[in-house]
C-alpha cells in the first residue's frame, strides 16, 4: 500500500530556509536572556540551506586541560594558625589529646610536657575479638572510636564510658576508616570526616577517598584522594584545615607523609614527606598547639613524634608501651 503523505507546497524548500534563518535570528535576539547564545556568537548558512553556529574554539570544562599536570609536586604545608571562631570553646589550655590502644585502654596526652595519663579501660558492645580501629574527638571533648567491626562507639573523655552509635557500618564501600574532626569554615560547627582505609597491607587496591559522616551518622562521599593515599588518619583544625597522616607504597614501613586536604574535593594540596617515620602495626595522628604529633608502633609498643613546622624540627617527644590505633583532639585545642 503506498503511503498518501501530501506533497509539498511550491517553493517549500526555500521556505524551510527561510524559516530556520528566521528562527535562529529569533534565537540570537534572546540569546542575552536565555544564555543559548551570547550576543557575540555568529552562524553560518550552509551551501544546502542549513544554519549551524560557528564553532567558538575549546570547549570549556571538557577539554581544557588542568592548571597542574597531575604528577606536579606539591607545595609543602603551610601550618601557621589563623583566626578561628572559640566562642563556645572551654579554655583551650585544659584540651587534651586523647588515644586508645588496640588493648581499649584510653588515655590523655599532654604535648607541653609528653606525659600520659591511662583514663580507663573502655567496654564497648562490640563483637567478641574485635579491637578499636580509629578515633576522632568532638568539639566538646566526646570520642568516637571504630573498632575492628567497622561499627562506630561513643565514648566519654572522662570516665571510659562507651555505648553505640547509630551509625550503619559500611557505607557507600567504606568499611575501616581513619577519621577526625574539622570546623566548617572558623567554626564553631564542625564536621566528622573519614578517610576510607578498607585497602590491606601487602596489594594496591586504591583508597574508597574521603567522606562525611553528619549529625544524622549517614555517610556521604566527598570524592575519591587525588593523587591516592593509603590508609590516612586525620586530624582538623578550628580553621576548617584538615590533615593526613599516610603511606604510599603497599606497606606501612617509611617514608610517611602528611599532607593537606581540601574538605571540598579530596585532592591533596600539600605535603611534607618524613623518610624516617615507620608506621609499623598502628599509628595515629594529632595537630596541638602548632604541632603534628604521629604515633607509631614500629616496634611494638608506640612512640611519639613531634614534627614542629615552625622550625621544621623532627623528634621523638614520648613512647606508651603499648600500641596506639587511634587519637583525637578537639578543635578548640590551642594553636587550632
Amino acid at each position: 500500500m503506498k503511503s498518501s503523505r501530501p506533497r509539498p507546497a511550491r517553493g517549500g524548500r526555500r521556505g524551510s530556509q527561510y524559516a530556520r534563518l528566521a528562527f535562529l535570528l529569533l534565537l540570537v535576539a534572546c540569546g542575552s536572556r536565555t544564555g543559548l547564545f551570547g550576543a557575540d556568537d555568529d552562524f553560518i548558512v550552509l551551501p544546502d540551506g542549513g544554519i549551524v553556529p560557528r564553532d567558538g574554539g575549546r570547549d570549556v570544562g571538557i577539554d581544557r586541560p588542568d592548571d597542574d599536570p597531575p604528577d606536579a609536586p606539591l607545595p609543602p604545608i603551610d601550618a601557621q594558625p589563623r583566626d578561628a571562631n572559640r566562642t563556645d570553646c572551654p579554655d583551650a589550655s585544659a584540651t587534651l589529646v586523647y588515644v586508645v590502644t588496640s588493648e581499649n585502654q584510653l588515655y590523655s596526652f599532654y604535648p607541653v610536657d609528653g606525659a600520659f595519663k591511662f583514663i580507663s579501660n573502655i567496654a564497648c558492645p562490640a563483637p567478641p575479638g574485635d579491637t578499636p580501629f580509629s578515633m576522632a574527638v568532638d568539639r566538646k571533648g566526646v570520642a568516637y572510636v571504630q573498632f575492628t567491626d567497622h561499627r562506630l562507639y561513643r565514648v566519654s573523655t572522662a570516665t571510659g564510658a562507651c555505648v553505640s552509635a547509630p551509625f550503619t557500618p559500611d557505607q557507600q564501600g567504606f568499611g575501616a576508616f581513619g577519621m577526625g574532626y574539622a570546623t566548617n569554615d572558623v567554626g564553631p560547627t564542625e564536621t566528622l570526616f573519614v578517610a576510607g582505609s578498607n585497602d590491606q597491607p601487602g596489594n594496591n587496591t586504591p583508597s574508597p577517598g574521603l567522606a562525611r559522616i553528619d549529625g544524622t551518622f549517614q555517610l556521604s562521599k566527598v570524592g575519591p584522594f587525588v593523587p591516592d593515599i593509603k590508609r590516612a588518619e586525620l586530624t582538623g583544625t578550628g580553621d576548617g584545615r584538615l590533615f593526613a597522616f599516610y603511606t604510599k607504597g603497599t606497606s606501612n614501613g617509611p617514608p610517611s607523609f602528611i599532607g593537606e586536604i581540601d574538605t571540598n574535593t579530596a585532592h591533596v594540596v600539600a605535603e611534607t614527606p618524613f623518610p624516617t617515620v615507620d608506621q609499623g602495626n598502628g599509628w595515629a595522628f594529632a595537630f596541638w598547639g602548632g604541632d603534628f604529633y604521629m604515633f607509631t608502633a614500629p616496634n611494638g609498643g608506640s612512640d611519639v613524634t613531634r614534627w614542629r613546622p615552625s622550625d621544621n624540627s623532627v623528634s621523638v617527644v614520648a613512647n606508651l608501651p603499648t600500641r596506639i590505633v587511634g587519637a583525637g583532639v578537639s578543635t578548640c585545642a590551642p594553636g587550632q
